[in-house]
Formats: structure tokens, sequence, C-alpha cells
């Protein structure tokens, strides 16, 4: 008897988005742990003296606090108030926007900055969102030589690698001679900038870290 030609079923692929912890990396029971041993650590408490109020065993809150149980709502209750905080805010770090920023090659935002007009070629490739901490990084390109390179003045700090060419650097009153594969890190409040560019094309990854502004 001749076999009847079986057709090769498709695998199912599921085109639904994954729940938020699996896109985001981290768990409920995760976060929910991160967040009450951050708030224990800050009232000074000890994992015995919270497990006492929350009416827990240690062993059962250090469970909690590694996300390797998932707590009922009595007890999220029980250590909401041991650590005199409404119960959603044990859920704080688990609602963060965590976001990332790609970028590709030479596709970097092109930003006007101070030393634009000194030549100064400013790619802008991410920035951070919704956070009290501003992370800008740069890719710094100077090709020409000017006659008055640009001193540079700002609040918080900045970190400087060098991918190519070579420059003497100036931060206060210290000068560095940077070459490929060298780093500054400073407090940007100091008045600082190139001191002469001694090598070009010149290219250097620029971060700068500094407090949102509040108003």
């Amino acid at each position: 008897m001749s076999r009847q030609p079986t057709t090769a079923r498709k695998p199912s692929v599921s085109t639904a988005a994954p729940p938020r912890a699996q896109r985001d990396g981290t768990s409920l029971e995760t976060a929910i742990g991160l967040q009450v041993r951050e708030l224990r650590n800050r009232l000074g408490m000890t994992v015995v003296d919270l497990a006492r109020q929350a009416d827990l065993s240690p062993g059962m809150l250090s469970k909690i606090e590694n996300g390797q149980t998932s707590p009922s709502l009595s007890t999220l209750q029980n250590l909401a108030r041991a650590l005199n905080t409404p119960v959603t805010a044990l859920f704080r770090k688990f609602e963060e926007q965590r976001d990332a920023t790609f970028v590709k090659a030479g596709q970097g935002l092109a930003i006007d900055r101070r030393g634009t007009k000194a030549g100064h070629d400013y790619a802008l490739l991410g920035h951070s969102i919704g956070k009290q901490l501003a992370v800008e990084p740069y890719l710094i390109t100077v090709t020409e030589m000017k006659e008055v390179n640009p001193t540079f003045q700002h609040a918080g700090f900045e970190f400087l690698y060098l991918l190519e060419g070579a420059v003497d650097y100036r931060h206060g009153q210290k000068v560095y001679e940077m070459e490929p594969g060298d780093s500054l890190f400073f407090d940007a409040e100091a008045p600082h900038g190139p001191e002469a560019l001694r090598r070009l094309p010149i290219r250097m990854l620029s971060i700068m870290v500094h407090q949102h502004d509040t108003e």
C-alpha cells in the first residue's frame, strides 16, 4: 500500500510581546527584593530587625531580597509597614524605565556646542531619560587648526578618551599630552580645553555627566 505524502509542519512563531519583566531582564521578584534591601539599608536595619518587625523569618526575608521567592500580598503589606513606606513603593524598581540607545557608525546626532565654531564636530551618541543624573556621550572630531582653541567650563564631570591624533589638553593649571588610548577624567567646573592640536585629525570620546536641571 502506497503511503500518503505528508506535509511538514511549520514551527509556530509567537509574535506576542514578551512580559515586561522578560523584556527588561529583571523579574518582578528580583525588583521587589532589590527595593526591599535598599529601603532596609537606608533605614539602617539588619535582616533580623526587619524580619522581626515584618513577622518573617530571617531566612524568608533573605530569599525575598535575593528574588528567590514571590512574596504574598500580606507579606508585602507587612514589609511596607515595617519599612514605613507604601506597598506601591516596593514595585518602584520594576516600574522604572530601562532605556538603551544604539547608534550605527557615523550616524550620531550632530549637535552645536560652544566648540563647534572652533572646528569641533560633536556627534551625540545617546542620552539618559527621566533620571536625576544626565549622561551625554559625544564623539568629537577636529580636522583643522584654528587660531584660538576654545576653553570650556561647566557643571559636572567629564571623561575623555583619545581615539586618533594627538593633543595637549589643559585642565586648570595642568596640561596633559594625550596620545591614542590615553584618557582624562576631571571636574568640569575648572577651565579646560585643548592647548595644542599636535596631530590631526583628532577623534575623541567625551562623556559628560551632570545633574539634570530641575527648574
